[in-house]
This record gives structure tokens, C-alpha cells and sequence, in this order.
């Protein structure tokens, strides 16, 4: 009798015991199946995309009227701290650009 390999060098007789020759019922859960699974992963998926159509989107965004209240950043208070902060920041980069240029001067010509 000849022995044809099965793909992994097994003849027939060795695949017996396998799970692919099992019963089939054992495979398949009973408490949650493909009909209720696949619409529940659908409807979970449509419902992030209609939060995400409606949540506020980056800093100090306008929310919209579901959610009913002003963000803290629209505050003319935070406004006003924001607008001094960015100022007092370009400030100290511009005086780090000026000292890291005063240096390359004075190394570059330090007499003058």
C-alpha cells in the first residue's frame, strides 16, 4: 500500500486522532453566535463614529449644544493667561537666541 504525504510529511493514518476528524459541534459556542455577534460589532462601531462626529475636537473648540457649556479655554481669563504665557515664552527664546549669538560673535571676533 502506498502512503501519500499530506502536506507535513504525514501519511493518513497519523492525521486519525487530529481535531480536524473530531466532531464539529465542539467548535461552535453556543452562548454567542455570528448573528448577534457581527450586528453588535456594527452598531458598537457606527456609535463610535457618531461620538466622534459630535465630540469637541482640540483645544478650546467650540462644543457643540448636546454637551451645553463653554469650554475653559473660550474664558477671556484663560484667554488672557494663555496670550501672556506665549508671550513671556518668545521673550525668553528670543533673549536665547540673542545670548547664543553674542557668544559665536566673541568667539568668532573676541576682540571687538
Amino acid at each position: 500500500m502506498a502512503v501519500e504525504p499530506c502536506g507535513l510529511g504525514c501519511s493518513g493514518e497519523e492525521v486519525k486522532g487530529s481535531l480536524a476528524r473530531g466532531d464539529s459541534s465542539r467548535y461552535i459556542d453556543p452562548t454567542m453566535r455570528d448573528r448577534l455577534f457581527f450586528p453588535a460589532i456594527a452598531l458598537a462601531a457606527l456609535m463610535m463614529v457618531a461620538l466622534a462626529l459630535v465630540w469637541p475636537q482640540g483645544l478650546g473648540d467650540r462644543a457643540p449644544g448636546v454637551f451645553g457649556r463653554t469650554p475653559t479655554q473660550r474664558t477671556p481669563a484663560v484667554q488672557a493667561a494663555m496670550k501672556r504665557e506665549t508671550e513671556a515664552s518668545n521673550k525668553r527664546i528670543n533673549q536665547a537666541r540673542q545670548a547664543v549669538s553674542d557668544l559665536q560673535s566673541q568667539a568668532i571676533a573676541p576682540t571687538q
